[in-house]
């Protein structure tokens, strides 16, 4: 059935016997009237076929904005792809429409998605990374909406954040690979010459290995996204460089999975003759003969916590300024 675009707020109010005002908060999903007020006002808005005006929602022309922008680091990244699927279902269970854009984790091109972002007036903003433009910044405060920064932990917020440290998890699996006995460590990475949060790890194993009084031996950074074949590459050109290394850590699991295809197909066993380590506890590493030792990132309820954390905010009732999700070490069997 076609919805009708020409149904107001005002026709359903007069069908239902209510005022425009609470027509509007039912189909906001607001509260301040009775059960029965918002059936009889949702049975007269399918009735006559009503469909909500959201471009003149976000105008503030008839109604409050619905609509909450979120810049994410890549579409393809599988993982961040599970946190912008929570995101967007939690969102829209609580009446909010998602606007995605993407920065590549490149503070510019984040500021050039927020000014467009912008003229749709955006009912809150989340942001996944902590490293801005000084005008990203200025505009940010001139929205005065709630803005979230999640995924990469901040104690310092431009208002509220939601995440974890990924200093903390490179640390944590240093630590752990160098208790496992393993003396020729290497890091193979991604997106070289780029800040990124994949850096942050790095140099948190990094400081790990300084801390065990190991020096990394050898690190391999592409200038690639993180990818199958960067993880298979970069494992070819460290060892070509360094055989006798015996451990590597890896930007993510998708990057560990590739090197562990390279080391597959030349014979060289995974933990016996050198140990593997990813992060992020993919999907795609389930179906390896052995238990990957990685980080588990909650994913689904980072989105969950950020989405609800906004919509609370939104709705005047105070929350947290600084939201810890918690990471997990898997021991796996690769290192």
């Amino acid at each position: 059935m076609t919805r009708k675009t020409s149904t107001k707020l005002e026709d359903i109010a007069r069908a239902a016997g209510v005022s425009k005002m609470t027509v509007s908060r039912v189909m906001r999903g607001g509260t301040g009237f009775s059960d029965a007020t918002r059936d009889k006002v949702l049975a007269e808005a399918d009735r006559l076929q009503y469909l909500p005006n959201r471009i003149a929602a976000a105008f503030g022309s008839t109604e409050t904005s619905t609509l909450v922008g979120l810049c994410v680091p890549r579409f393809t990244s599988s993982l961040f792809g599970h946190v912008t699927e929570s995101i967007q279902s939690n969102l829209s269970r609580l009446g909010y429409q998602t606007v995605i854009g993407s920065h590549d984790q490149i503070a510019k091109d984040e500021e050039l998605w927020l000014k467009t972002l912008a003229a749709w007036r955006p009912a809150g903003i989340l942001l996944a990374g902590t490293r801005h433009t000084p005008d990203t910044i200025e505009l940010l405060k001139n929205l005065s909406v709630p803005v979230i920064e999640l995924w990469d932990l901040t104690t310092d917020p431009l208002d509220m954040a939601v995440g974890f440290s990924h200093f903390d998890c490179g640390l944590t699996m240093g630590r752990y690979v160098a208790q496992q006995g393993r003396r020729q460590i290497g890091y193979v990475g991604a997106m070289a010459g780029i800040d990124t949060m994949g850096r942050a790890r790095q140099h948190g194993f990094e400081a790990a290995m300084t801390e065990a009084d190991l020096p990394l031996a050898a690190k391999e950074i592409a200038h690639d996204h993180p990818s199958f074949y960067a993880g298979f590459v970069g494992t070819e050109n460290i060892l070509a460089r360094n055989p006798g290394l015996d451990a590597l850590y890896y930007h993510d699991d998708e990057m560990a999975i590739g090197g562990i295809a390279y080391l597959n197909r030349h014979g060289i066993r995974i933990k016996h003759d050198i140990g593997i380590a990813g992060w992020g506890g993919m999907e795609a590493a389930s179906i390896l003969p052995e238990r990957l030792t990685t980080t588990d990132i909650p994913a689904g309820a980072l989105g969950k916590v950020a989405a609800e954390k906004l919509v609370t905010r939104l709705r005047g009732d105070a929350v947290d300024d600084v939201t810890v999700v918690a990471t997990r070490l898997i021991p796996g069997n690769t290192v």
